[in-house]
């Protein structure tokens, strides 16, 4: 009876493991395509184009405008290919007005910015 009680609680424990390594690689699996948005933001920033940081003042189906830190504005223009992230992939429904927003994109020759990423309430580290 003891042996049974062993093997059925070995055969518990190695299930609850296997479970557990299942739902951490499907876990980092969602992470590193995070990791990958970064790096591609971070090759941007180093490409001459300067974020936009601030809060959604208004917005359309095709823009927002973004309040920026020093007070200014920033028209911001979104297209298909724009990519909208909070901690996980986003859509254009997610943004409204109020939400503070990080943009990276492409300047364009009028002073607006064509989006390629925008992130919904980024946390920025302190250095």
């Amino acid at each position: 009876m003891k042996k049974n009680t062993l093997i059925l609680a070995i055969v518990a424990l190695l299930v609850g493991l296997g479970g557990g390594f299942f739902g951490g690689v499907t876990y980092q699996k969602g992470q590193r395509s995070n990791l990958g948005q970064l790096a591609q933001n971070r090759t941007q920033i180093r490409g001459g184009n300067r974020p936009v940081v601030g809060q959604i003042l208004s917005m359309d189906d095709k823009s927002i405008t973004v309040k920026m830190q020093d007070g200014s504005s920033k028209i911001v223009i979104l297209t298909d290919s724009t990519t909208i992230t909070q901690s996980t992939t986003a859509a254009k429904s997610d943004l409204s007005n109020g939400k503070e927003v990080l943009v990276l994109g492409t300047t364009n020759s009028d002073g607006s910015v064509t989006a390629t990423n925008v992130s919904i309430n980024p946390q920025f580290r302190e250095r």
